[in-house]
Parts: C-alpha cells; structure tokens; sequence
C-alpha cells in the first residue's frame, strides 16, 4: 500500500539511527556484505512475526477530573428563597432542589422546561409528557395515554369558549383524568394542596441528576435570578485544546486515559465544545472525556490525567517490532527473514513499538529477525 511521507516517515528514520548501537545494521544494496555488525554484548537478537493488524498514532494532552461543565439553575416566578442546598449535594428525580416560600421544589428529568400552568384536561404536551413519565417512574399510577394521532378538546378556561381540537403528537401526553388523580396523590405526599395541577415554579426539570457546584443565591433572596450552578454527577475529563492540536477529534472517539502511576485506561469522547478565545483569538476546544469501564470515572482522584487522541489510523496493515528495521547504507530500511533473505520494506506509522511495513516477499505469518 502507499504511504504518505510525513513527521512518521522521519520518525523512523531518527529511530534507526539512534538504534545503531542496539542492534541496527548499515547495509550496503541488496546483496552487499553488511558495512557493520552489532557484537554480542551491543544487542540480543531474536525473531518476531509479521502480524496484520489495525496501528495508530495519538497525540497526549493533559485532562482535568472533574463533573463536566457546569449550567446555571434559575426559580420561574414569584416568592422568596428560603432553602439552598449545600455545594457538592447531589440531586436526584422527586429530591428537592431548593425551597421557595419554604415550599420544596423537586427535579424531575426532562429536556423541556415547563413553560406554563397544567391546569386543564386535555392539554397536550411534550412538558405533559414530562410530569406523566416523571410520576409514574415515582411509583404514581397515571393511567393509559391516548394514542399518537388522536384529536382532543382542550377544557375551556373559566369565561373562555373551547379552543380547537389538538392532535396528539410522538413524545407528547395529555391531561387525562388518570394524570390528574396521580398529580393529586403526589400532592397528598407532599403535604400540599391537592389541586390536580402543575405550575411552572413547581418542579426544576433537568437532564439528569445534578450536582451543585456553586452556590451564588442567598436565603431571603427573591425568586426569578439564578440560585446556583449544577452539574452532572457522573466523574468526567476535560481536555481544553487548541483547535490544530485536536481538529481531527470527533464525539464518539476512543482514547486511552493515563493516570499518575501509569495505570492505562480506556475513554470515549462524549461532547465537543468551542469557546472563543481571549479579546477574539483562535479559539481552543473543551474536550468532554468519559471512561467506559463500570465505575472507574468514580474512582479517579488525580486532578490531573494525560489523554492520548488517535491522529492517524491506518487499518488491516502489517506490523513488525521497530527493533526489525535495518537502515539501508543507500537510504529506505529492509527486515531480515528467519531463513537470511533481506526483504526492502516501505515505513508507515510507528507506535508502541511497532513499524508498519510493506514490500514485495514480505507476508503476514512470516519471521524476522529482531533485537529484544
């Protein structure tokens, strides 16, 4: 296959030269007597097989442990703050958040905020959705939904003539009676007035469990202004990098996660953000990094890790340890079969020890000769 002159190409040229004295062999053209041999005491010669296999080469960057970017919280309407939760509490679905007018808000999990009272039978939402789904995964009974497609009536307002019928869409509910006797027993729990409805201020929607990692409201404060800054509560990487270092990267990648000690571990690329730099400079890339293992995020205290990012893959090509090269008196590198023939081979990526290699006579399962 071809391979691409570049950085690797000169790589494995300082590579050979270095390693003169541990085992590499100047040669003079195919067929010549070599110019130099190492002596037993410069190099241990062995034999290694030509594998087939994926090879790449990563480029390290420094990550910080933490919980990922942070997202500021704010209480929708009125009332007064009279409850904030300590930075580093984590919160989960039916917890409370904070308290207004001493009144516990909970989380429920969701992508769309309520943006408006359920007060009526019969609306249809993505946000009714929301509190069906959130109830029910609270052990409440809410009853069968109407089927996508359906058309209902939305319940008048009080002096207000019905509106037009609604047809009920994929990943929308609607107020049933059902819904309404389950919002009313979550209520009685709660010990609040069982009204049968939702008001936007009554519950905190959020992606996920959080955790807070800042304060910035005080009790007595009004609601409307933004009580704190959360997180998720999963440990992640951060890797901030400038655009050239870590252009190639894309969400979903895999990387390998190194930790004080050099205990190796095995990442994905979970999210990618851009953030402009200072007074408009070049901007630089906030890298979200996550482990794959069961809890092994958890159990990552160093606050500093090194990430290596894959740059270059070539994939299905044949391998053979670095220390098979032999440098060519007249320049390109030849391995040595077992049996004493000298195979020319063309140099592709050079990682962890390994020399990608192709030429004529050179084959997958095949011995060379190596230094060890």
């Amino acid at each position: 296959m071809p391979f691409r002159k570049g950085p690797w190409a000169f790589a494995a040229a300082a590579l050979t030269v270095a390693a003169a004295g541990a085992g590499f062999l100047s040669l003079q053209r195919a067929g010549g007597s070599p110019q130099s041999r190492p002596s037993a005491s410069t190099a241990t010669l062995s034999t290694a097989e030509v594998v087939r296999q994926d090879i790449a080469t990563g480029r390290p960057l420094t990550g910080t442990v933490g919980y990922g970017p942070a997202w500021p919280v704010t209480a929708p309407g009125e009332g007064v703050v009279t409850w904030l939760p300590a930075v580093g509490t984590t919160v989960k679905r039916g917890e409370q958040a904070y308290r207004i007018d001493d009144r516990p808000v909970p989380v429920f999990y969701g992508k769309v905020p309520l943006f408006r009272s359920l007060d009526r039978a019969n609306l249809v939402g993505r946000d009714v959705r929301i509190v069906a789904d959130n109830l029910e995964a609270l052990g409440y009974r809410v009853g069968s939904q109407p089927a996508k497609g359906t058309v209902v009536t939305v319940a008048p307002e009080p002096s207000v003539p019905p509106g037009p019928p609604v047809t009920v869409h994929a990943g929308e509910a609607v107020v049933t009676d059902g819904l309404i006797k389950a919002i009313k027993a979550w209520q009685r729990d709660r010990q609040l007035p069982e009204t049968g409805t939702i008001a936007r201020g009554d519950v905190l929607v959020q992606p996920r469990p959080i955790r807070v990692a800042t304060v910035t409201a005080r009790p007595g404060d009004t609601a409307g202004d933004e009580l704190m800054t959360v997180t998720g509560t999963a440990k992640v990487i951060e890797v901030i990098a400038e655009v050239g270092d870590a252009g190639t990267v894309s969400t979903g990648d895999a990387v390998t996660v190194t930790v004080p000690g050099g205990n190796a571990k095995t990442g994905k690329v979970t999210a990618i953000g851009t953030a402009a730099g200072p007074d408009g400079g070049t901007p630089s890339l906030t890298i979200t990094v996550t482990l794959t293992g069961r809890n092994e995020a958890a159990r990552l205290d160093a606050a500093q890790v090194q990430v290596d990012f894959v740059t270059e893959r070539h994939q299905d090509v044949l391998v053979v340890p670095v220390g098979a090269l032999l440098a060519l008196r007249e320049g390109g590198y030849a391995v040595q079969l077992s049996g004493g023939a000298l195979v020319a081979v063309r140099t592709g990526i050079i990682a962890k020890g390994l020399v990608e290699v192709s030429g004529d006579g050179l084959a997958e399962g095949a011995t060379v000769v190596t230094t060890s």
